[in-house]
C-alpha cells in the first residue's frame, strides 16, 4: 500500500466531509394531492441554491455535469424524462456554461397504472448534482412525497409554481422552420455555422440580443457559446455560430433549444454544406464572418492590472481562505470562542476580535518581512516557503498536536503551567492569549493554500516594490480576520449562536480530530524532506502525548506525585527527542531529493521521466509536442486535489496519447529558484499553477484555473493539440 496515498485521500475525504455541506436545498413537490388511476402527475423537483452557487442543465457545457434523478416507485408508476426549463448562459466566457441559479424546478411527468387501488403512493428519488461557485462540490440527497390515489383530483398548494416553471420548459418548434448551413470550410477543426429561423410572423420586430441557440451535449463537437444575430428584410432570424469538432465527421444535424425573445423552442434541424457558394442566401459580411474573442485566461496574456483591483483581489482570497481545508480546524476553534464569549459585555468580545486581527495583520507583516528579506539577500521568495523548511514542519507538527491533544482534555489550560502546557492550550483558550495566537496559527496553515483572486494578487505583490507587497499581504489579513471582527463589533449576532452549556466541552472534544488531520497532512508533507524516516516523526509524536497524558493525569489531575509526575513527563519528552529526533530522523540533517533534477515517473506513467526545465518544454514543443505543466508541491491541497480529480485521471492520459502530448511535473516542495522564476514569468506566487503549451512554439500557453475539472483539462489539450 501506498501510504502516503492512503493518508492524503484520508485527510481530502475527511475534510471535505467537513468543509463542504450542500449549497443547494432539494425538495420534491407534485402539482396534484390526489390523482385518479391512469392519470398523469406531474412532479418538480425544486432546487434552491446560495447566493452565487449554481447548478447545470442537461447540456452543462465547457464545465459541469446534468443534475441526475433516480427513482424509487411503487408498482403502477412510470417516470417519464425530465423536462428541462431553459438555462442560463454561466461565465466566464472561456469555459461558458449553461445552468441555473437562485432557484430552478426540474418537472418530470409521472403515469399511473389504470389499475391502481385507492391509497397512499409513496414517492421517492435520489438527486445528484454538481453545484458550484469558486470550486464545485458534488452533492446528493433523497427525496420523497406522498400521492394520494382517490376518486376525484385534487391540486397541491405547489400546482400553480409548477405550472409557471413549465411554461418555461422549451414548447415544440410548431410553425418555426429552422435550417442550418455550413459556411465555410473547417480551419484547425473549426467551422462557421449560419442557423436561419423563419420566424411565423414575417417583418416582426424582435430583440436581437434575446436571439439564441442552446445545443444539446455531444461528445463529438461542441457548438460554442459565442453568437452573432441578423434580422433580415423579409423576417428571417440569422445567427452564426463556430462549431468545434473533437472526434468523428462534421455533424448533418443538430438538436437544441431556440431562444427568441420570451419564448424557447426545442428544435432539431438538417445542416447543409453551403460552404463551396461565393454567397449564403440573406447572409451578410457580418453574420458570415464571425469571430471569436481571444481570452487572456485562454492565451496566458494578462489583462492590464492596477493597485486597487489587486488590493480587492487580495481582500477576496483572504476571505476565501477562511473556508480552505488548511485553515478549517482553526476556524473551527473560533466557532467555539464565539459561543464561549456569548456571556461577555460587547467591549470584552470587541477587544478579543481586535486582538485575533492584530495577531493575523501581525503575522503577514512578519511574512512580507521574511519575503522582503529573502529578495533581498538575491534569493527567490514564493508563497507559503517556510513548508519547504523540514525543521519549521517539525515544530509546526509537534504544536499541532499538542492543540490536538488539549482539545481531547489531555492535559488542561493553567496559568502557571510549564511552556508545554502552554504551546498547546494557546489554540484553545478563551482569552486575549487565546485569540492571538488563534490569528496567528490561522496565518501560518493558511500559507499553504491558494484560493480564487489570491494567486492573482500574491503574483502581482511579488514582482512590485516592497511598500507594495506590504499592502497586499495586509489586505490578505484583513479578508482572512473579516468575518471574525465583523461579529465581534455586532455582538447582537451573537444571540443566534447556541447557549453556552455542557455541549461545549464535547464540541471542543471534536475539534481535536481535524487538528488530528492536520497533523497526518503535516507528516506526509514532511515525508520529501525525510523521506522513510519520517515514521520517526510519528514516534516523536507519541513521546509526546505520552509526556502530555503523564502531565495531566498525575500532576494536573492528581492527588500525590505532581512534581515526580512533572519529572516524568520531562523524562519522557528527553528521551523521544534523544532517540526519535536526534538519532533516528536526525531531524536538523533532513535528506531533501530535488525531484525536478533526477528521472521521474509515476507509478501509473503518467509524467514525462525526463526532468522538467523550460528547455524541456521548449524541446518538446519544438518536437511538435502538445504539453501540460503541473506545477504543484506535496504540502499543496489544492494541488493534489487537482491531480487525483483533474490531471492524473485515464481520460487526461488517454487525450494525451491520443494529441501525442507529454507532462511534465515540476515540484516546488522545496522552493527551486528556476520554478519561482517561472511562476512569477506567469505572475504567480505559489502553487498550483496548471499550464498547456500548444504543440506550435510560436503561440502562448494556456494557464488554467486554479480549481480545475476534467473537462477544463482535455477541453485545453484538445485546443493545444490544433
Amino acid at each position: 500500500m501506498d501510504w502516503k496515498k492512503f493518508i492524503l485521500s484520508v485527510v481530502l475525504a475527511t475534510w471535505c466531509w467537513l468543509g463542504q455541506a450542500a449549497h443547494t436545498d432539494v425538495q420534491l413537490l407534485l402539482a396534484t394531492d390526489t390523482a385518479r388511476p391512469g392519470d398523469t402527475v406531474l412532479a418538480a423537483f425544486k432546487l434552491v441554491m446560495e447566493p452565487g452557487w449554481h447548478t447545470y442543465w442537461k447540456n452543462p457545457g465547457s464545465a459541469g455535469k446534468a443534475t441526475e434523478i433516480k427513482w424509487h416507485l411503487p408498482a403502477g408508476v412510470t417516470a417519464g424524462d425530465i423536462l428541462w426549463p431553459v438555462p442560463e448562459k454561466l461565465p466566464p466566457v472561456e469555459v461558458t456554461t449553461y445552468g441555473y441559479e437562485q432557484e430552478v424546478m426540474l418537472l418530470v411527468p409521472l403515469t399511473l397504472d389504470k389499475n391502481l387501488a385507492a391509497g397512499s403512493l409513496p414517492l421517492s428519488a435520489k438527486v445528484s448534482w454538481l453545484e458550484c461557485k469558486d470550486q464545485c462540490i458534488p452533492a446528493e440527497t433523497e427525496a420523497a412525497a406522498v400521492l394520494q390515489v382517490g376518486e376525484a383530483a385534487k391540486p397541491s398548494t405547489a400546482a400553480a409554481a409548477i405550472t409557471a416553471w413549465q411554461a418555461k420548459v422549451p414548447r415544440p418548434a410548431g410553425a418555426v422552420h429552422v435550417e442550418g448551413f455550413w459556411q465555410k470550410a473547417p480551419v484547425a477543426e473549426q467551422r462557421p455555422l449560419l442557423i436561419q429561423a423563419d420566424w411565423p410572423a414575417p417583418g416582426a420586430k424582435v430583440p436581437h440580443q434575446l436571439m439564441d441557440f442552446y445545443p444539446f451535449g455531444s461528445d463529438d463537437f461542441e457548438v460554442q457559446p459565442e453568437v452573432k444575430i441578423v434580422l433580415d428584410s423579409t423576417g428571417e432570424l440569422e445567427l452564426t455560430k463556430q462549431v468545434k469538432k473533437f472526434s468523428g465527421e462534421w455533424p448533418k444535424q443538430l438538436s437544441g433549444v431556440l431562444v427568441v425573445d420570451n419564448a424557447a423552442y426545442e428544435v432539431k434541424f438538417e445542416i447543409t454544406d453551403m460552404s463551396a457558394a461565393a454567397a449564403m442566401p440573406g447572409a451578410t459580411a457580418e453574420s458570415a464572418a464571425p469571430t471569436v474573442p481571444a481570452t487572456s485566461a485562454a492565451t496566458g496574456n494578462n489583462p492590464p492590472v492596477n493597485l486597487g483591483m489587486m488590493l480587492l483581489y487580495a481582500f477576496i482570497g483572504g476571505l476565501i481562505l477562511n473556508i480552505m481545508p488548511c485553515v478549517l480546524p482553526v476556524i473551527a476553534l473560533k466557532i467555539l470562542g464565539f459561543v464561549s464569549e456569548a456571556r461577555s459585555d460587547a467591549r470584552h468580545v470587541r477587544r478579543l476580535g481586535l486582538i485575533y486581527t492584530f495577531g493575523v495583520l501581525l503575522s503577514f507583516l512578519s511574512l512580507a518581512a521574511l519575503i522582503l528579506g529573502v529578495k533581498a539577500a538575491g534569493h527567490h521568495a514564493g508563497w507559503g516557503m517556510q513548508f519547504g523548511n523540514p525543521i519549521f514542519l517539525v515544530f509546526l507538527t509537534t504544536l499541532v498536536t499538542l492543540v490536538a491533544l488539549n482539545l481531547f482534555g489531555v492535559f488542561e489550560v493553567t496559568i502557571g503551567g510549564g511552556a508545554m502546557d502552554k504551546a498547546g492550550a494557546l489554540a484553545s483558550q478563551s482569552g486575549a492569549a487565546g485569540a492571538f495566537f488563534n490569528g496567528v496559527l490561522a496565518t501560518v496553515l493558511a500559507t499553504p493554500c491558494t484560493a480564487p483572486f489570491l494567486s492573482i494578487a500574491l503574483g502581482f505583490a511579488f514582482t512590485q516594490p516592497g511598500y507594495v507587497l506590504v499592502l497586499i499581504f495586509l489586505m490578505v489579513g484583513i479578508g482572512l480576520a473579516s468575518p471574525y471582527l465583523i461579529l465581534s463589533w455586532n455582538p447582537g449576532w451573537l444571540k443566534f449562536l447556541p447557549k453556552p452549556g455542557a455541549w461545549m466541552e464535547k464540541f471542543k472534544m471534536a475539534m481535536g480530530f481535524p487538528m488530528v488531520l492536520t497533523v497526518l497532512w503535516l507528516l506526509n508533507v514532511a515525508s520529501s524532506s525525510y523521506d522513510k524516516k519520517v515514521v520517526w516523526l510519528g514516534v516523536w509524536l507519541v513521546f509526546v502525548a505520552t509526556a502530555a497524558w503523564v502531565f495531566g493525569e498525575f500532576s494536573q489531575r492528581g492527588r500525590r506525585g505532581r512534581s515526580a509526575a512533572v519529572v516524568v513527563a520531562l523524562i519522557i519528552l528527553g528521551t523521544g527527542y534523544g532517540f526519535a529526533l536526534e538519532h533516528q530522523l536526525q531531524w536538523r540533517q533532513p535528506v531533501i531529493t530535488d525531484k525536478n533534477s533526477v528521472s521521474e515517473i509515476s507509478t501509473n506513467g503518467f509524467w514525462q521521466a525526463k526532468a522538467w526545465s523550460p528547455e524541456a518544454v521548449q524541446a518538446a514543443r519544438a518536437a511538435g509536442h502538445p504539453v501540460l505543466v503541473d506545477f504543484t508541491a506535496d504540502w499543496c491541497l489544492t494541488c493534489r486535489v487537482n491531480a487525483e480529480t483533474s490531471i492524473e485521471i485515464s481520460a487526461v492520459s488517454n487525450k494525451l496519447q491520443s494529441i501525442n502530448g507529454v507532462a511534465f511535473r515540476a515540484d516546488y516542495t522545496h522552493f527551486p529558484d528556476n520554478i519561482t522564476a517561472e511562476l512569477n514569468r506567469f505572475n504567480r506566487a505559489g502553487v498550483p499553477l496548471v499550464l498547456v503549451f500548444p504543440k506550435d512554439p510560436q503561440a502562448p500557453p494556456r494557464v488554467l484555473p486554479e480549481v480545475l475539472t476534467p473537462d477544463i483539462v482535455l477541453n485545453n489539450l484538445d485546443a493545444a493539440s490544433k
